[in-house]
């Protein structure tokens, strides 16, 4: 949605429309359920699993099926997106089957050898492209490609902070496991900090840079006052979760409306 702020007429584009909804299941049909394929051993022992808000536990039999309806939604969806970006379309195609492939390697995938992990989250900025290309809109500022890395590494980073007692009973490395609670928080911390940075300075966006600020001072204070290292618990990270979507729903309609990452100041 990002590319397509205040453009007008973008709600009857069947481009955006379609564009929208591979986005929203396929591609991430492909990414999280790849993963629960070769995750499978690890995700049976968290307890965070199997729920609406985390992602399901699938039982062998039926992971090992499932890549049988994840190739069937890609191909529905590229030749559609071949008549509007035409090799482009392979290119996109192409991103997403790499970084997929060298994050989810069975053996030595990069999910398991931090830091490579977080950046491998390049991946999804591959979205922007698409979204650029398939609706003809003006490309992005390198500065909101820089902003979106650091979002999504900050989500991985949150998503490691939960599983970190799991994957340290498993056996899996991440950027958490090594650095513990503590320095993983602080780590979250500098990021945020670095995007609150860039919304007052470079982008002069106050409201959005507020509302991201208020976030930080909670990431503060969590760390500082209230959880510090301790483990959440399973109710506290739904609460979480719940809270979390919820702004992140509010921030999505804000940003489409206001452009506000659409230029910089």
């Amino acid at each position: 949605m990002l590319p397509t702020g205040q453009m007008e007429g973008i709600w009857t584009s069947w481009p955006f429309w379609i564009g929208l909804l591979y986005v929203s299941f396929p591609l991430n049909f492909m990414v999280y359920g790849w993963n629960d394929i070769v995750d499978h051993d690890i995700d049976k022992e968290n307890k965070r699993k199997d729920s609406f808000w985390f992602g399901a536990k699938g039982s062998k039999e039926a992971l090992s099926k499932l890549w049988i309806p994840m190739l069937i939604s890609q191909l529905v969806f590229f030749p559609f997106f071949y008549i509007y970006m035409e090799a482009k379309t392979i290119l996109i195609f192409l991103g997403f089957l790499i970084i997929n492939t060298l994050y989810n390697l069975p053996k030595h995938g990069l999910r398991s050898i931090p830091p490579l992990e977080l950046f491998c989250q390049l991946g999804y900025l591959l979205i922007a492209p698409l979204s650029i290309w398939l609706n003809e809109t003006n490309d992005l500022p390198w500065q909101t490609f820089v902003y979106l890395f650091l979002f999504a590494v900050q989500s991985q980073l949150i998503g490691e902070v939960m599983d970190i007692e799991p994957d340290k009973a498993s056996g899996r490395k991440t950027t958490a496991t090594v650095l513990g609670m503590k320095w993983t928080k602080l780590l979250i911390i500098l990021i945020v900090s670095l995007e609150v940075g860039l919304l007052f300075w470079v982008y002069n966006e106050l409201i959005f840079g507020a509302m991201l600020g208020i976030g930080l001072i909670w990431l503060i204070v969590d760390i500082v006052f209230i959880f510090k290292t301790k483990v959440y618990t399973l109710k506290q990270m739904k609460l979480f979760a719940l809270l979390s979507n919820l702004v992140a729903l509010f921030s999505m309609a804000y940003v489409w409306w206001s452009g506000c990452l659409l230029a910089v100041a």
